[in-house]
């Protein structure tokens, strides 16, 4: 199963070149909840692999790929026991953030969202309300995010604040801006543990367990 947040290019374009779906022994299920108005997930792939574009279209996959669409704000259960709650994002064309129980344990994905300066948005803290870990868009710090507003991004502060009006035990600092540096990362980690005890700043390797 792929739950797509959205469709933008730079969440996308690795799909015409993921090897699994070039073997005929696996099957996937595609998902999307930000499209509406006529749109599908598969026209929408569709269209990222076409001509002049792309080379080869849609079919070329050897894999069983089936699509679906569905509203951000529905309750998914893709396998027994597994319950995927769904909200709608702040996000120029739409986006999806995710919340998965099961076996007692949950984790929410919130990436490309923008929040309302001094109001916390209400569908994503009921989304993450009591989440043993909560990743979240914190692209800018708020001393950038007035010169960034209608970009679709948030904050690492505000990704703060909302996991401790939410009583969020884990969360995750995601999203950075690749204009930031390893020496600013470092002081975003050492400023969001203060901020929000349990706070961690995503890198590559890292594996968090709730």
């Amino acid at each position: 199963h792929l739950f797509l947040t959205h469709t933008h290019f730079d969440h996308i374009c690795g799909m015409p070149f993921f090897g699994p779906l070039f073997d005929k022994r696996n099957r996937f299920q595609v998902w999307a909840g930000h499209l509406g108005a006529g749109m599908t997930i598969k026209h929408a792939l569709s269209e990222l692999m076409m001509a002049p574009l792309f080379p080869v279209p849609l079919d070329i996959f050897a894999a069983s790929i089936s699509f679906h669409d569905f509203a951000a704000g529905e309750t998914l259960e893709p396998r027994p026991g597994v319950r995927l709650r769904t909200a709608p994002l702040t996000h120029p064309n739409g986006a999806t953030g995710y919340r998965i129980d099961y076996a007692g344990k949950s984790i929410c994905y919130l990436t490309d969202t923008e929040h309302a300066k001094g109001k916390l948005d209400q569908n994503i803290l009921d989304l993450i309300k009591g989440a043993d870990i909560a990743i979240y868009d914190s692209m800018y710090t708020d001393a950038e995010f007035d010169a960034r507003i209608g970009w679709g991004h948030s904050t690492w502060q505000e990704g703060a604040r909302l996991c401790a009006a939410a009583g969020v035990k884990t969360f995750v600092v995601f999203h950075h801006d690749p204009d930031h540096s390893d020496d600013f990362m470092d002081k975003v980690a050492q400023e969001a543990a203060a901020m929000w005890p349990g706070s961690v700043v995503a890198r590559e390797g890292l594996v968090v367990r709730p």
